[in-house]
């Protein structure tokens, strides 16, 4: 299926989707009161990374995404359509 294809191929995941996703994890991150650093420390990046990622000039990978989400106590939910997939 073409469009399937397109779904799962990661880097050309929409920008709207990587921005809203930038913006809750900033939002997060403030609000637990972290700075950049000490969640690239927790997941085992660079802050480079996080920075890049908060921007959106980082298209980051579904474990990434994971591993930053899971480092401040919160999971990534996907829904395709009717379906609900749940990222610990």
């Amino acid at each position: 299926n073409e469009n399937a294809a397109k779904i799962l191929y990661w880097p050309q995941m929409n920008q709207d989707i990587r921005a809203d996703f930038a913006r809750q994890i900033r939002a997060l991150r403030q609000s637990q009161h972290l700075t950049q650093q000490v969640l690239a420390d927790r997941v085992g990046t660079k802050k480079s990374n996080i920075s890049r990622m908060e921007s959106g000039r980082y298209n980051p990978s579904l474990d990434f995404m994971v591993r930053v989400a899971a480092s401040m106590g919160k999971q990534v939910t996907i829904t395709i359509e009717d379906e609900q997939r749940i990222f610990t």
